[in-house]
C-alpha cells in the first residue's frame, strides 16, 4: 500500500511520525551541517520546501535520531549532538497594515523563540538585546555541556547555537505596497540582524531562507560571509522534485493518477512534466525540478484532471504589490534575455523591477546561463504558471480582474459568441499605444488573443504553416477548435473569407468538436477592434454573427 501523503503541514516530525512520503533531502543536509562553512543563504519561491528543509534542519540538531530512521543521513558518520536551536519563522511577525504592526508580532515571535530554545527573556530589554544575549548564554551553556560530555572527539564540530530564519524577507514584503512602511521595517530588523554580527563565533549553524535577496537587509552587511546557495549546482535540486525522486518515492501513486485520468503511463508521465515540472536553479547544471506542493496535491487529492494548486493559493504579496502595468505587458515572459546575476538582488524598494519580482517569486525561472557574458535567459517554468501568468497579464490588458477574464475566456468556450465578441472588444479598447505599422499591430493583436486564450488553458499557436498559408491562431479545446483571422484596416467577411478560401480548416474536418471561424479587423487609426464575423464550419454555411 502507497504511504500517504501529508500536504496541510510543512512539520518534518509529523511527516515521519504519520509515515507518511517523505523526500529524502538529508545528504544535502548533511554536506551542509559537516562542511567547512557553517552560514548560508537560500532564496527559493513561496511554497517550494523551505519551512520543511527547516524544520527538517531543526531535527537534526536536536538530535532527534528517531525521526531520520532509514534515511540517508543516518548512514552517514552524523554524530547526532544537541543543540540549543533558536528557530524563527518571520511570516508569523508579518503585518500588511504597518511597520507598528510588524512589531508587536515580532516582539512576541522572539519572546517565544527565546523561551522554546531555554533562554531567558527580559521585557525591560529592548527585544534585539534579548537576541544577542540569548545567543550568548545560549552558546556557553552547549560549550560547557560539550566539554564536560566524555570522549568528545577532536576538532568535531559542537560549540555554539543553531539559528534557523524561515521567511526572513516576508515581513518587508507584505509591505512592498508601502514603501516607506517597508523600510521602516527593514530599519527595525537591523538591529536584530546585527546582533550576530560580533557573535559569529558563537553561532554553530545558520541558515536564512526567503523569496528575494534584499541586499540592504543588514542581515547581509552584518554576516559578510554568509554563503548565498541560490544558484549553486549543488544544491540546485535540494528543494522541488527530480525525475528520480519521483519515481522513487511517488510509484504507487504515480500510476494511480495515471489510471485515473485514462493515460498511457508514458503520456500521463509527459503530461506532468509539462505541467510542473521546470523549475531550474543552478547557473550550469540544466536540471529541473517539480514544483513540491502541486505533486503533493495532485497525487494526495487525485482528480481526473490537474489541478492548478500552486497558482491557486493565492497571489505573492511581493509580487502583486508593486507590478507596474506598462513594464510587465511590455516582457515577453518566454525568453527574457540578458538578465545579470545581480539584478536579482533588490536594492532600492522604491525602483523594484518587473523581470527579478517575477523570478523570485516562481513566475519565471531560469532557462540558460551565458557563461562569457555572465547573463542569464529566463522562461515561464510549467503549463500552471504559465497559465496563470497568462490570466493575469490578460487582466493587465484589459484593466479588468482576472475573474472578468475568466469569464471572457468561459463566454468562448459556451459559444456565447456576442458577448465575447464585446469583452474582446473591451480587451483591445484597454491596449497600450504603440507603432502604427500594420504588421507590427496585427501581432500585437495576436499576442493579446494569445494570452487570453492560454489562460484558459486553451493550446493555440500562432501563424501555423498549413498548405495555402498561414493560419493567423489556431485554438484547440475539447469544446471546440478555433481559427482565427486578423486583419488590419480590412474587413471580418475578408478575414473569414480567406479562412475559407485557404482551407484553413482541412485538418480539423471530420472531428466531433464544432470548427469556428473568427474575422477580426482592426483599425490602425484608432487601434480599436471594430469587426467581427463568426461562422461555423458545416456541410451548410451558417448564419454568422456579424458586427459592423
Amino acid at each position: 500500500m502507497a504511504k500517504p501523503i501529508l500536504i496541510d503541514s510543512h512539520s518534518f516530525s509529523e511527516i515521519r511520525e504519520k509515515k507518511c512520503v517523505y523526500i529524502d533531502k538529508t545528504a544535502y543536509f548533511y554536506r551542509l551541517a559537516v562542511g567547512p562553512n557553517s552560514r548560508f543563504f537560500l532564496a527559493r519561491p513561496r511554497r517550494f520546501g523551505k519551512s520543511l528543509m527547516i524544520e527538517t534542519f531543526k531535527a537534526l540538531f536536536e538530535g532527534r535520531r528517531e525521526l531520520f530512521e532509514g534515511l540517508a543521513i543516518e548512514r552517514s558518520d552524523w554524530g547526532w549532538e544537541k543543540y540549543p536551536v533558536l528557530h524563527f519563522d518571520m511570516s508569523r511577525a508579518s503585518s500588511a497594515v504597518s511597520a507598528e504592526a510588524f512589531a508587536q508580532k515580532f516582539h512576541s515571535e522572539v519572546e517565544n523563540t527565546l523561551k522554546a530554545a531555554g533562554a531567558d527573556y527580559d521585557p525591560k530589554l529592548h527585544t534585539d538585546i534579548n537576541f544577542g544575549q540569548a545567543i550568548e548564554t545560549l552558546s556557553a551553556k552547549n560549550d560547557k555541556e560539550k566539554e564536560e560530555e566524555e570522549g568528545k572527539e577532536e576538532g568535531k564540530k559542537g560549540k555554539g547555537v543553531v539559528i534557523l530564519i524561515d521567511e526572513y524577507d516576508d515581513p518587508v514584503a507584505t509591505l512592498l505596497h508601502k514603501t516607506d512602511e517597508a523600510m521602516r521595517v527593514r530599519e527595525m530588523l537591523a538591529g536584530f540582524y546585527g546582533q550576530m554580527k560580533s557573535r559569529a563565533g558563537c553561532i554553530r549553524f545558520l541558515m536564512i531562507t526567503g523569496v528575494s535577496k534584499f541586499t540592504k537587509m543588514s542581515v547581509f552587511s552584518a554576516l559578510s560571509n554568509l554563503i548565498d546557495l541560490s544558484f549553486e549546482d549543488d544544491y540546485a535540486t535540494m528543494l522541488g522534485y527530480t525525475e528520480t525522486e519521483l519515481d522513487e518515492f511517488f510509484d504507487e501513486h504515480l500510476h494511480a493518477h495515471a489510471k485515473l485520468m485514462g493515460l498511457e503511463y508514458d503520456a500521463y508521465r509527459s503530461e506532468l512534466k509539462r505541467w510542473f515540472n521546470g523549475y531550474r536553479f543552478g547557473k550550469y547544471s540544466k536540471e529541473t525540478v517539480y514544483n513540491p506542493v502541486s505533486i503533493g496535491v495532485n497525487l494526495a487529492l487525485p482528480k481526473p484532471a490537474f489541478q492548478n494548486y500552486w497558482t491557486s493559493t493565492g497571489k505573492s504579496s511581493m509580487l502583486m504589490n508593486f507590478l507596474q502595468r506598462e513594464e510587465y505587458l511590455s516582457v515577453d515572459l518566454e525568453n527574457v534575455r540578458g538578465v545579470a546575476e545581480s539584478h536579482f538582488d533588490v536594492t532600492n524598494l522604491h525602483e523594484l523591477r518587473t523581470v527579478p519580482m517575477l523570478y523570485q517569486t516562481g513566475y519565471l525561472t531560469i532557462a540558460d546561463y551565458n557563461l562569457y557574458t555572465r547573463m542569464f535567459t529566463l522562461k515561464v517554468p510549467d503549463e500552471e504558471v504559465r497559465q496563470d501568468l497568462a490570466s493575469l497579464t490578460a487582466a493587465y490588458m484589459a484593466n479588468r480582474s482576472v475573474d472578468w477574464v475568466s469569464s471572457l475566456g468561459g463566454m468562448l468556450l459556451t459559444w456565447q459568441w456576442e458577448d465575447f465578441l464585446d469583452g474582446l472588444k473591451a480587451l483591445y479598447a484597454a491596449q497600450p499605444y504603440g507603432s502604427r505599422e500594420g504588421r507590427v499591430q496585427e501581432s500585437s493583436y495576436e499576442r493579446a488573443l494569445m494570452v487570453l486564450l492560454r489562460s484558459q488553458g486553451i493550446q493555440c499557436r500562432v501563424e501555423e504553416c498549413q498548405a495555402d498559408g498561414r493560419a493567423d491562431v489556431v485554438a484547440e479545446h475539447p469544446c471546440g477548435i478555433y481559427l482565427f483571422e486578423l486583419k488590419v484596416d480590412g474587413t471580418a467577411v475578408e478575414a473569414v473569407a480567406q479562412i475559407r478560401r485557404k482551407n484553413y480548416a482541412a485538418p480539423y474536418q471530420g472531428q466531433e468538436r464544432p470548427v469556428w471561424l473568427v474575422g477580426l479587423a482592426f483599425d490602425s487609426q484608432t487601434r480599436q477592434l471594430t469587426d467581427t464575423l463568426v461562422e461555423k464550419l458545416e456541410q451548410c454555411p451558417s448564419v454568422g454573427i456579424l458586427e459592423n
